[in-house]
C-alpha cells in the first residue's frame, strides 16, 4: 500500500492513512492472526483446538508424495485408495478426503517430504513456502525505489497479510504460484520474453492462475511469451508422464474436462473463494445466469487489462499489477490463499503511486489497495450478505488503472504538437 512519513501520505483527500497508521494496523493486524493460530496449534497431537489436522491441506500432498515414492501412479486419482494411504500414514487424518485435481508431476515434488513423520514433514514445508514469500517481497522491494526507505514497514505489512497467514494454515502451494510471476515480472523487466514464458508456463501445476495471462499475451501478440510457456508446460507434464506412463494424465485430463460437476466437492465453503465465478454464484442462485454474467465480466476486465498492455505509455508497474488482479478475478477457481499472488502488486502500485501522485491530487487506487489487503478478513461475512466484497474492490482496482491510463493517453494526445 502506498505511504509517505505522517501527514505527507497524499492519494486520499483526508491524508488518513499515514505510515504510522499503517505500521499500527501492520502491528495488530499480525499480533492477532499469528498469536491466535500459534495458540490454536498447540495442543497434543496433530489436531489443532478446532478439529482440523494441522496444515489441512498438506495432508494432500503429503499423501500424493507417498503415492510418488511408491510408483502408485494409478492411485492418484482415487479418493478411496488415498483417504486410506492417509489414514495408514497419519492415523488422526482417518475420514478426511481430497478430490486429486492436480496433475501428476505435482506429487514428485513431494515425495521426499513422504519419507518424514508428517510433523516434519509440514514444518518443512511451512519453512519452504515462508522463505519463497518472503524473497518474492524482499525482490519486489528491492525494485521498489520509492520504498526502499520503508523496509521495516514492507517486512511488517507482508507478516501482516491475511493471504499470507492462509497459506501457512492451509499449507498450500501458492508460494510457488507467487515465485513464476516474480520471475516472470524481472525476465519481463529484463526484455528475456522468452524466459518469462518459460517462468508462466510452470504455473501449469495450477492451470486457472495461468488464463488472464494466456489470453492477454495472447491478445497482444507476445509471441515469445506465448513459447516460452508453451514450452515449460509441456516439459513440466512430460515429467509426470515419463516416471508414471500416460494413464495418470489422461485421469487427471478427465477430471479438468468434468471439475464443474465437481465444484461443490472443490468448494465447500464459497466464502472463502474470491474470483469473479464465486462471486456470481453466490449473489445469483440460477447457476447458468451467474455463469454468463461470471463469463460477461470476465471479459470486460481482460478488455481492459489488454488496453494497458497494449499503451505505450504504460508502466511495466501497472502492467503487472493489473495482470494480477486480472488473474485473480478471471481465475474460475480461486482461495483465499493464492491471493499471495497479489503481493507484487500491493508493491508495484505503491512505489509507483508515491512517485505519480501529488500533494494536490488523490488517487483512490491507494484506498482501493487498502481494502483488497484487509477484505479477505471479513469474506466469511459472505456467508449471508452473498457479496464477496474483495472482489468488488479487485475489479475497482482494474478499472481505476486502466483510467488511469487512459487519462494519461489524452494528456499526451492533448500536448502532442500539430
Amino acid at each position: 500500500m502506498p505511504f509517505r512519513s505522517g501527514s505527507e501520505f497524499t492519494w486520499w483527500p483526508t491524508c488518513w492513512l499515514t505510515a504510522k497508521r499503517l505500521r499500527a494496523h501492520g502491528t495488530i493486524l499480525a499480533v492477532c492472526l499469528w498469536s491466535f493460530y500459534a495458540w490454536n496449534l498447540v495442543t497434543p497431537g496433530l489436531r489443532d483446538r478446532s478439529g482440523n489436522l494441522k496444515g489441512t491441506d498438506f495432508l494432500h500432498f503429503y499423501t500424493l508424495g507417498a503415492l510418488a515414492a511408491e510408483h502408485r501412479g494409478t492411485d492418484l486419482y482415487d479418493m478411496n485408495a488415498q483417504s486410506a494411504l492417509a489414514a495408514q500414514r497419519v492415523p488422526e487424518a482417518a475420514g478426511i478426503r481430497y478430490l486429486p485435481m492436480y496433475p501428476p508431476q505435482v506429487s514428485l515434488l513431494f515425495a521426499p517430504l513422504s519419507y518424514l513423520p508428517y510433523a516434519w514433514a509440514l514444518a518443512v514445508w511451512w519453512f519452504c513456502s515462508a522463505v519463497i514469500y518472503g524473497a518474492c517481497c524482499f525482490y519486489f522491494w528491492r525494485a521498489s525505489p520509492k520504498l526502499r526507505e520503508y523496509g521495516g514497514l514492507v517486512a511488517l505489512l507482508a507478516l501482516a497479510f491475511p493471504a499470507f497467514f492462509h497459506l501457512i494454515a492451509w499449507g498450500q502451494t501458492s508460494a510457488l504460484a507467487l515465485a513464476c510471476f516474480t520471475l516472470m515480472f524481472f525476465l519481463l523487466r529484463a526484455k528475456k520474453e522468452f524466459l518469462a514464458g518459460l517462468a508462466l508456463g510452470c504455473l501449469i501445476f495450477k492451470p486457472q492462475l495461468g488464463l488472464a495471462a494466456a489470453v492477454i499475451f495472447l491478445s497482444i501478440g507476445a509471441w515469445k511469451v506465448l513459447a516460452g510457456a508453451t514450452l515449460s508446460a509441456v516439459v513440466e507434464l512430460s515429467i509426470g508422464i515419463l516416471y508414471y506412463g500416460l494413464e495418470p494424465f489422461r485421469r487427471w485430463l478427465s477430471v479438468m474436462w468434468h471439475i464443474r460437476n465437481a465444484l461443490p466437492l472443490v468448494e465447500p465453503k464459497l466464502y472463502q473463494t474470491h474470483s469473479l465465478r464465486t462471486f456470481w454464484s453466490m449473489l445469483l442462485p440460477w447457476d447458468d445466469f451467474s455463469l454468463a454474467l461470471y463469463v460477461l465480466s470476465a471479459v470486460a476486465v481482460l478488455t481492459l487489462t489488454v488496453f494497458v498492455w497494449r499503451r505505450k505509455e504504460s508502466s511495466l508497474a501497472l502492467q503487472y499489477s493489473c495482470l494480477m488482479f486480472a488473474t485473480v478475478l478471471v481465475a474460475p477457481h480461486l482461495t483465499v490463499y493464492d491471493l499471495v499472488i497479489l503481493a507484487p502488486a500491493f508493491l508495484l502500485l505503491a512505489d509507483w503511486l508515491i512517485a505519480h501522485t501529488s500533494n494536490e491530487s488523490s488517487n483512490p487506487l491507494g484506498m482501493l489497495l487498502y481494502l483488497v489487503y484487509l477484505l479477505p478478513l471479513v469474506g466469511p461475512f459472505a456467508r449471508w450478505t452473498h457479496l464477496q466484497l474483495s472482489v468488488v474492490a479487485m475489479a475497482a482496482c482494474v478499472f481505476v488503472i486502466w483510467k488511469t491510463i487512459l487519462g494519461g493517453s489524452a494528456a499526451s494526445a492533448a500536448i502532442k504538437p500539430m
